[in-house]
């Protein structure tokens, strides 16, 4: 007779358990994976006023930029007087330029000169400005502050003139001054360039001056559409 294997009660206890056991954590990951593919398959739903507003755009026409801003306008739907926004796509990754607009974009900038008070907000987190003006002295004590102010566009610096020497360079600094800057992550530019009931040939020469400060040849794609509106095809030169 062949010889008997002996298995205690316990060792056949614990491998039937770790034949069947799954690790809790390894349960929780496969029911995320599944809802994010569930969420992935599912299309993005819209509202019938935004419907309304696509169907007045041609989805595979790239529009001359006065008839792009133009159409930008009519399709806002919006209750509230919403801005033009221009998109684009570049070449140049970590692009950062800053350009004085024609025109107003409409929207109103809280101009700061630093100070010992605005150091004090600083320090405190506190931001309630969109553009910082400094004097030279200013600066050694602006610097700490460059993880804060810096990817905001709001380091005082020559090249976008906020960088003064006294009060009267602070009078005449222009708001209308935009700092244009690709994304962290991709080379994406999105620019405020108007307002919607805004004359359409003030904003047409508002992203005419963004373009030619990028340069043409440095845009790939490029699309309007207003803050709430579908977007339009740019004919990039």
């Amino acid at each position: 007779m062949g010889k008997k294997k002996t298995v205690m009660v316990g060792e056949k206890a614990e491998e039937k358990k770790t034949s069947k056991s799954v690790p809790v954590n390894e349960v929780v990951e496969a029911s995320v994976e599944k809802k994010d593919s569930e969420a992935k398959r599912q299309p993005k739903k819209r509202g019938s006023k935004y419907s309304d507003m696509r169907g007045k755009i041609d989805r595979v026409k790239f529009y001359s930029l006065d008839e792009a801003v133009k159409l930008a306008q009519e399709t806002s739907y919006s209750k509230f007087d919403g801005s033009v926004e221009l998109h684009m796509v570049v070449k140049r990754d970590k692009l950062s330029v800053t350009t004085k607009l024609p025109f107003s974009t409409g929207k109103s900038k809280k101009i700061e000169v630093a100070s010992e008070t605005t150091i004090k907000k600083l320090q405190s987190g506190k931001v309630d400005f969109d553009v910082l003006l400094a004097k030279a002295e200013m600066m050694p004590k602006l610097v700490p502050f460059a993880k804060i102010l810096g990817p905001k566009g709001m380091m005082p610096n020559p090249k976008n003139g906020t960088l003064i020497k006294s009060e009267d360079d602070a009078k005449k600094f222009s708001a209308d001054s935009v700092t244009i800057k690709t994304e962290k992550s991709q080379p994406v530019v999105h620019v405020v360039i108007g307002k919607v009931s805004q004359k359409t040939d003030e904003v047409v020469k508002n992203a005419e001056a963004v373009f030619s400060v990028i340069g043409p040849k440095q845009v790939t794609k490029a699309s309007l559409s207003a803050s709430m509106g579908p977007g339009v095809k740019v004919k990039v030169d």
